[in-house]
């Protein structure tokens, strides 16, 4: 039975019942932020799911049938995949592809959970030439129907790699060669406007409310933050994420 479709509210996407969960998690299993399936049911194909899911990483859970019902309305079978809207690029074939965009730059997303500001930093950076985006697995923003609307499509177009281990992925980067950025405030942090930048280029862009987490903070060879010429709090991610992107984008005009 192959079942798919949004919510409710029509932003996130399910792929329901056996077997196309199944094709799913074989097929595509970067694509599925977990699978939820009925409490009290225990056969073979449920096995077969469990098994797929432990071996790609994708978290699994059991449910309530109401919750289910309300998850999607229709014939579930008992069980259905929350799934992004996207289909992802792995992390090696970002790194090794990046050179050949516009602009070789990739931002990483450390936590970032607004859709709306993933969508909005993805539509910048697909439109200066950036080479694409990496979030995290666990605590990011859902990248559903929802963020893919407020990147009016980027996101469809933009390379975009999942990755459950931000810090081994921060040393892959450094590893291949990138010149990696933090964007936050510090001692050491360089005025955007008059910072010498290089390329190729990794930009890290840090959680709406706590920033870039120390752990990841640690492979950044450089920090930099957009300075104020008034008394301001801070701009939100997707607005100092813009204007960070565009001046590396000004260097290469």
């Amino acid at each position: 039975m192959q079942n798919s479709g949004p919510d409710k509210k029509n932003t996130k996407i399910y792929v329901v019942g056996n077997k196309p969960v199944v094709e799913l998690l074989r097929d595509d299993p970067a694509r599925v932020d977990f699978v939820a399936f009925r409490k009290g049911r225990h056969d073979k194909q449920l096995d077969e799911v469990f098994e797929l899911c432990r071996a790609h990483n994708v978290p699994f859970k059991s449910v309530s049938a109401k919750d289910l019902d309300f998850m999607y309305r229709g014939n579930h079978q008992g069980i259905a995949a929350r799934c992004a809207a996207l289909s992802y690029t792995p992390l090696d074939e970002l790194l090794e592809t990046a050179s050949e965009a516009p602009l070789p730059l990739i931002v990483i997303l450390d936590q970032v959970q607004d859709t709306g500001n993933v969508g909005v930093l993805a539509r910048t950076l697909y439109a200066l030439g950036g080479a694409g985006l990496v979030v995290c697995q666990h605590h990011g923003a859902y990248l559903g129907s929802g963020a893919v609307r407020s990147s009016a499509g980027a996101l469809n177009k933009l390379p975009v790699a999942k990755v459950g281990n931000l810090a081994n992925a921060m040393k892959d980067c450094v590893n291949y060669d990138f010149t990696v950025y933090g964007a936050r405030m510090g001692g050491d942090s360089m005025d955007i406007y008059t910072a010498e930048l290089e390329t190729p280029a990794v930009l890290v862009l840090g959680n709406e409310e706590k920033g870039i987490r120390p752990g990841v903070a640690k492979y950044c060879h450089h920090n930099l933050h957009v300075p104020f010429l008034r008394d301001f709090d801070s701009l939100n991610v997707a607005q100092a994420g813009a204007i960070l992107v565009s001046e590396f984008a000004k260097r290469l005009a």
